[in-house]
């Protein structure tokens, strides 16, 4: 399996994500460094969190998801040069900014943040502000690299030209929603400029929330789970959404494996991909989803996914 590199950093990592959204919220402490070991200790590095991660659950807080992994580093000391630590804030500010950088370093229990992200697009702070805060931190080693989150084409566009006309930092990465189910968000101009830029691109949901695994099919599935009593996942339940699970379960048995495995191997197969960030609340699904890449779709399987999920 080879490593991938996240745009033009040095930051190569074999091309999963783990996704830290429900560390807190889904799982526990327990379980999370469980997942945490078995996802390092496989060879695989890339963890991807935010500041924001967990409040939205029930007895939640602000920053749960770092402190988790945190926790895990404090036990594990000798592991965090096998981590890429990829975190996110909101408010774009100099002054934000640097407080958040410090408050995560805290939570994370590191010393510095491989891939810091600015979780979405804030137009309410010039971009050389972002960006020259971004700089000062670079040079005080406590990120490596910066990345953007749910940005569109001409933002992006417009942050590289900034970046370049002033000497600043410049976004090394994307990271959009994207699967099978929502290709009109990230196909087209946006991904044509992470091409153009030569951006890694690491998608969230890259499972549409659970439903491309093929575990929502009836009415009755959707009380299975957290998310499956959610509008997230109820929203693929359509015609549309059942084509994409027929071509997927076509190509899963083609292929011996499993939906989920197929769907991630899918997005790997683009040119614009370079890791999906996942998820996952069990060693068996951990497994499962790191299978993806060294599954290697023929073009017969492509064209049909292809065709299903352009419908």
């Amino acid at each position: 399996m080879e490593k991938r590199k996240l745009g033009r950093s040095a930051l190569e990592f074999l091309p999963i994500a783990l996704g830290g959204s429900v560390f807190g919220w889904t799982i526990g402490e327990a379980m999370s460094h469980r997942l945490l070991d078995a996802f390092v200790d496989t060879g695989f590095s890339l963890v991807e969190t935010a500041e924001s991660y967990t409040f939205w659950a029930p007895g939640g807080k602000w920053g749960e998801s770092e402190m988790l992994i945190g926790s895990w580093l404090k036990n594990n000391p000798g592991k965090r040069d096998r981590l890429l630590i990829a975190t996110k804030c909101t408010v774009l500010s100099r002054t934000r900014l640097r407080a958040s950088v410090e408050s995560s370093l805290a939570r994370l229990n590191t010393d510095y943040i491989d891939l810091f992200q600015s979780h979405r697009d804030d137009k309410d702070v010039p971009l050389e502000e972002t960006l020259s805060a971004y700089g000062e931190l670079i040079k005080e080693g406590k990120i490596r690299y910066i990345g953007a989150s749910n940005y569109d084409a001409p933002r992006l566009a417009e942050a590289a030209r900034v970046a370049s006309g002033k000497g600043l930092p410049q976004y090394q990465s994307l990271q959009p929603h994207y699967n099978l189910l929502e290709r009109p968000l990230f196909e087209g101009a946006l991904e044509e400029e992470c091409l153009r830029q030569e951006l890694g691109v690491i998608p969230y949901y890259p499972l549409a929330a659970g439903f491309l695994t093929g575990k929502y099919r009836s009415e009755g599935d959707f009380g299975k789970s957290v998310r499956g009593a959610s509008q997230t996942v109820r929203k693929y339940a359509n015609d549309r959404g059942a084509g994409v699970l027929k071509a997927l379960d076509a190509t899963a048995r083609k292929h011996n494996t499993s939906n989920a495995t197929v769907a991630l191997a899918w997005l790997l197969h683009r040119k614009s991909i370079t890791a999906p960030t996942v998820s996952a609340t069990n060693l068996d699904q951990l497994t499962e989803l790191l299978d993806a890449p060294q599954l290697k779709l023929d073009e017969e399987s492509l064209i049909a996914l292809d065709k299903a999920s352009s419908a």
